[in-house]
C-alpha cells in the first residue's frame, strides 16, 4: 500500500475559541483555510470540504473556500466531500471546479453525491419527491461534461443542451471526479456504470461490513467493461497527544452534534458506552497518534482501499485543538500508517 493516499476532510463545523465561545461562520471558514495550509506544509495528500446549508456548519460553497486554500498551498489536492449535485446545476459545478483546477495548477477534484442532509433541496427550489431522478439525470450530464467536448443532452430536471461547449477547459483534459456513496448497492452499480472512482462514507460500525460493497463495485465494473479505480473511504476522527485527551476533547462536543442530528432522524441519544464501543470496533479514529495510526492501517488492510480521509471535525472542538489534531495527523499519523502497512506487505 505504498501508493495509499491519506487525506483530511471537514464539514466546516463551527468551532469554539479557547474561551469556549463559538466563533462566527466567517472565522470558522478562515480557520479551515489555516488548517488546510498547515496540512499542506506537513505533506497531507488531500483536503476535502463538505457542502452544508445549516447553522452548525460554515461551508456552503466548498470550491470557493478551496480557491482560497489554493492560493496559500502548493501541493495538497483540493476537493469537495461532497458536492450535492442533486440540488445544483451540473454545468455550473463543472465550471466552478474547472476554474479551481486552473487556479491550483491541476489539484482540484470533486466528489459528487446526494448528501446526507436535505436543506439544499427546498433552499434551491427542488422537491424531495424527485430525489432519485435529480441525481441520476444530473450525474449522467456531468459525466458527459467530463469529456470536455460539445454536449447534447436532454432530461426532465433541467433545460436540454444542443451541441453546447462548456468552459473553461482543464489543462489535463479531465477533471478528477469521484462519487460519494453511503452504502446503497444501487449507488455502487451506478458509479461503476459511469466508470468513476468510488468514495465510501463509513461513519459508523465495523469497516469490514463495507467489504461486500467494494466487491460489488469490482464485479460491476468488470461486467460493464468500465475501470475499477482504487476505492476511497472517509470516516470521522480526532487526534490529541494522548488517548484520554482526545476523548475528553471529542466526546462531549460530538455528542451534542450527534444528538442534535439524531433528534431529526430518530436516533437515540449517544451514550458513553456506545461511543467507547465505536472507538474500539467501529469506524471512528479518536486517540493518540499511535492509536489512530494502528486503526487506520487496520481498516485500510481490511478493505484494501487506496485512499483514506479522516474527517477531523465532528462538533465544536476548539480551534487550537483542531490545529493540533491536523499537526499530529500530518507529522506522526501518516508516516506511522505507511510504516505499519509496509511491515505487513
Amino acid at each position: 500500500m505504498s501508493d495509499l493516499a491519506i487525506g483530511l476532510g471537514t464539514f466546516g463545523d463551527v468551532p469554539e475559541d479557547d474561551s469556549g465561545a463559538l466563533v462566527s461562520h466567517a472565522e470558522a471558514i478562515r480557520q479551515v483555510v489555516t488548517e488546510a495550509t498547515l496540512a499542506d506544509e506537513l505533506g497531507v495528500d488531500s483536503i476535502s470540504l463538505g457542502e452544508h446549508h445549516r447553522p452548525d456548519y460554515s461551508i456552503s460553497t466548498p470550491e470557493t473556500v478551496l480557491a482560497g486554500i489554493a492560493a496559500r498551498t502548493s501541493r495538497i489536492r483540493l476537493g469537495s466531500g461532497v458536492t450535492v449535485l442533486s440540488s445544483d446545476d451540473p454545468v455550473r459545478v463543472f465550471q466552478r471546479f474547472a476554474t479551481l483546477d486552473a487556479i491550483s495548477s491541476g489539484r482540484a477534484e470533486v466528489i459528487l453525491g446526494r448528501g446526507s442532509f436535505t436543506e439544499s433541496f427546498p433552499l434551491f427550489g427542488y422537491d424531495l419527491v424527485d430525489y432519485e431522478v435529480l441525481f441520476e439525470e444530473k450525474l449522467e450530464l456531468f459525466v458527459q461534461l467530463l469529456d470536455e467536448k460539445p454536449v447534447t443532452w436532454s432530461g426532465t430536471v433541467r433545460a436540454a443542451l444542443e451541441h453546447a461547449d462548456v468552459y473553461p477547459k482543464t489543462d489535463s483534459g479531465r477533471l478528477t471526479t469521484w462519487v460519494g456513496v453511503g452504502g446503497s448497492p444501487q449507488s455502487i452499480i451506478r458509479t461503476a456504470r459511469h466508470g468513476l472512482p468510488l468514495m465510501l462514507a463509513i461513519i459508523g460500525g465495523p469497516p469490514a461490513r463495507f467489504t461486500p460493497l467494494i466487491e460489488l463495485y469490482h464485479r460491476a465494473t468488470d461486467r460493464l467493461g468500465t475501470t475499477a479505480w482504487p476505492v476511497g473511504m472517509h470516516s470521522p476522527g480526532f487526534i490529541a497527544d494522548t488517548d484520554d485527551e482526545a476523548k475528553q476533547l471529542h466526546y462531549p462536543r460530538y455528542k451534542v452534534l450527534h444528538d442534535r442530528i439524531g433528534a431529526l432522524r430518530g436516533w437515540p441519544p449517544l451514550r458513553r458506552e456506545d461511543y467507547a464501543a465505536e472507538l474500539e470496533h467501529g469506524s471512528m479514529y479518536v486517540g493518540s497518534p499511535e492509536t489512530v495510526a494502528r486503526k487506520i492501517a487496520r481498516s485500510v488492510r481490511t478493505l484494501g482501499v487506496g485512499r483514506f480521509d479522516m474527517i477531523y471535525t465532528s462538533g465544536s472542538q476548539p480551534t487550537s485543538a483542531r490545529l493540533r489534531s491536523v499537526e499530529l495527523y500530518g507529522s506522526k499519523v501518516i508516516p506511522m500508517v505507511h510504516d505499519i502497512l509496509a511491515e505487513t506487505t
